[in-house]
Formats: structure tokens, C-alpha cells, sequence
């Protein structure tokens, strides 16, 4: 069965009493996010069959443990640049990487935002963390932040 868009959600919750949400869950169960669909689940269900973690984590360039820490909720990161360095590592496309970074609770990529638009060019082409970078500095932006330490 085909994944129900937000919007699609949302007009079904335009007839739902909130005394009722209980129905929708139910009935909508397979198109919202829950603990096992949360921003770690995704992650690990982009990966399934690809990778490893640890190979995610080693070609983010992030920290094995401070990766795992991410992923469990222990350590947050306010960088949306470290949960875009998870997705490119994790061979996500456009549409999985925006809904990445929204489940981790950071905006999606911007088309009217330059830099964004070349790092949704840059998905879109496959490109290694690397040439990102190496791209980015060519054309005058911020390269990718770091994640930091523990």
C-alpha cells in the first residue's frame, strides 16, 4: 500500500475530533512515526542491506560512540550539518534526507536557500561528503560543520 502524504494526513485530521485520535492512530498506524520510527529507526531502515554503522559513521566522519549516541537520543546535536553528514553517509536521497533531518527536528533543505539548493544538487548527483565540501568551498560557502567531541 502506498504511504499517505502529510498533506493527505492532515485532511483526515481536519474531521477528526481529538477524542477520537485514537481511531486515526489506528487506522493511519502505517504512515505515522513512532518510537520505532523514529529519526534512528529511519536511519537504520535507509541503511538495512546497505551498511554497516559503523561504516556510516566512519564515512560522516563521526565519532562511533558520539554517532551512536546520536542515534539513541543520548547526545543531540544543534548542527544540522552532523544529521546531513549521516544521511550522505547513508546513501539517502532528497526525499529521505528531508525527512531525516525533520524527524531530528531540524528544517528541511530550502530550494530559495543557495547553499541548500547546492546541497540538494549535490544529493541528487550522489556525491561523497568530500566533493561536497570540496564543492562548496568552490563556490564561496561554509563547508560541511564537524560533529564535534564527546
Amino acid at each position: 500500500m502506498n504511504k499517505k502524504s502529510t498533506t493527505e494526513l492532515e485532511k483526515v485530521l481536519k474531521s477528526t475530533h481529538p477524542e477520537n485520535i485514537e481511531s486515526y492512530y489506528a487506522e493511519e498506524d502505517e504512515n505515522l512515526y513512532d518510537e520505532d520510527r523514529s529519526f534512528r529507526g529511519f536511519i537504520k531502515g535507509s541503511i538495512k542491506g546497505k551498511k554497516t554503522l559503523h561504516e556510516v559513521f566512519y564515512a560522516a566522519d563521526i565519532n562511533e560512540g558520539y554517532g551512536y549516541k546520536l542515534l539513541s537520543g543520548e547526545k543531540h546535536t544543534n548542527k544540522r550539518d552532523v544529521i546531513f553528514r549521516l544521511c550522505i553517509a547513508s546513501e539517502m536521497d532528497l526525499k529521505e534526507t528531508q525527512t531525516a533531518l525533520k524527524l531530528y527536528g531540524f528544517s528541511p533543505l530550502y530550494a530559495k536557500i543557495k547553499r541548500d539548493a547546492l546541497l540538494m544538487s549535490a544529493i541528487n548527483e550522489k556525491m561523497s561528503i568530500e566533493r561536497i565540501n570540496d564543492l562548496l568551498k568552490m563556490k564561496g560557502f561554509a563547508v560541511l560543520e564537524e560533529c564535534g567531541t564527546l
